[in-house]
């Protein structure tokens, strides 16, 4: 049976794609990685998700500026 996509998976570094990696740097750096590992995904407030997309957002977008 395969897992939800919004459920926790713990994977390394290596086997997670660039938006993966950024999601969970992201969760680490707001300090919701613990409640990530310990209940998933969907354990997360709406709140916690628009902060986290928000941040993720950004920090794309700083990226394409440094990259033009």
């Amino acid at each position: 049976m395969m897992p939800k996509e919004k459920d926790f998976i713990e994977k390394t570094l290596e086997e997670m794609n660039e938006i993966e990696r950024l999601k969970y740097e992201t969760a680490v750096e707001l300090g919701l990685f613990d409640k990530l590992k310990k209940s998933g995904w969907k354990s997360l407030s709406a709140s916690e998700t628009g902060r986290l997309g928000g941040v993720m957002n950004r920090k794309i977008r700083q990226r394409n500026q440094k990259e033009k």
